[in-house]
């Protein structure tokens, strides 16, 4: 089984590095054009985000393709996630000046991928500490976070550079909900994972009833399923359109007012994945043929479906594969 399993990953690790040859141009020309401005936007008392583009990271976007958001308190600021790269991060810092003179007490960084934690060092040089789940530090000390981080410094120069480094976090939580009081302000923290990633964090606000999403979500795109679990995934998808929340910030694209309509989306999207590719699994269809048949109808017309959906099908078919039809 484990040699089955060593030989799937060698089997994404090829095809990853073949569409990412087969992306180059496309990316090239969407990079293209002027740097996209942080600027923040308020969705709710005290409440602010800032939206990344819906694209892949390159030099000319500046790795800006990710959300991040602050909530201003009665005693200090705290951040969700970090942009990816520092000098974005100090952007949001500009914005969060702009709002508020209040210390930035914290960061909670809902997953440690790239987009979401380059801009780390820049709030940690203003003085906040660094929130996230333990299981974090598998992947942070990984082989992996570091051959990106020099395929960063490569492809996003001079955004992404020699003195960009991985943080960890100051406080690693290991429970599945953790409850932080920021002067009168609660921040309800939950771990999601092993969804998107192993770490996986939603914050929820009470007070705004405001639900910052993570990559549990991707708005208005389709999502990146890499080699996540997608039936633990669903489960937490699940969990979160129970809690009702007003708004969610997602971890890209648009924030929310009709929250339960994007987390079924993201979950469906999933759901389809998963019955499509389990189905060619269990019959031994060769993918190629199980993926020209499958209709997309649905989501071909969604930005960043050429980049991400067929790598995403393909990872569900392996999964689907060592899983089997649960």
């Amino acid at each position: 089984m484990r040699g089955a399993f060593e030989t799937a990953r060698s089997r994404i690790a090829c095809i990853g590095a073949v569409v990412a040859g087969l992306l180059s141009p496309i990316v090239a020309v969407a990079g293209a054009g002027a740097e996209p401005a942080v600027r923040a936007v308020r969705v709710a008392p005290d409440v602010w985000f800032v939206q990344g583009e819906a694209a892949l990271g390159t030099a000319g976007n500046r790795n800006f393709i990710s959300n991040a958001g602050f909530v201003v308190t009665d005693d200090g600021v705290v951040v969700i996630d970090a942009l990816g790269a520092p000098t974005l991060a100090n952007e949001l810092i500009a914005e969060i000046r702009r709002v508020t003179a209040q210390p930035i007490r914290h960061v909670i960084v809902t997953h440690y991928h790239a987009d979401h934690i380059y801009g780390l060092q820049a709030f940690k040089a203003a003085g906040a500490s660094v929130v996230a789940h333990a299981a974090g530090r598998e992947y942070l000390t990984s082989d992996t976070a570091h051959r990106r981080l020099e395929a960063g410094r490569q492809d996003m120069f001079p955004w992404i550079d020699e003195t960009t480094r991985l943080v960890p976090a100051d406080r690693w939580l290991d429970t599945d909900s953790t409850r932080l009081q920021v002067g009168s302000t609660e921040f309800q923290i939950h771990r999601v994972g092993p969804a998107h990633t192993a770490e996986d964090l939603v914050i929820h606000v009470p007070a705004a009833d405001v639900l910052f999403a993570g990559d549990l979500v991707f708005r208005g795109r389709i999502p990146f399923v890499g080699q996540a679990d997608s039936r633990r995934w669903i489960e937490s998808l699940n969990r979160l359109i129970a809690l009702e929340p007003r708004i969610m910030i997602p971890g890209h694209g648009p924030a929310a007012t009709e929250p339960a309509v994007d987390l079924a989306l993201t979950r469906d999207y999933l759901l389809y994945l998963r019955s499509s590719m389990g189905e060619a699994a269990r019959n031994l269809e060769p993918f190629e043929e199980a993926y020209a048949r499958t209709d997309w109808s649905r989501y071909e017309r969604m930005p960043l479906f050429r980049a991400a959906n067929r790598i995403n099908a393909f990872n569900t078919y392996l999964l689907m594969e060592q899983q089997g039809p649960r």
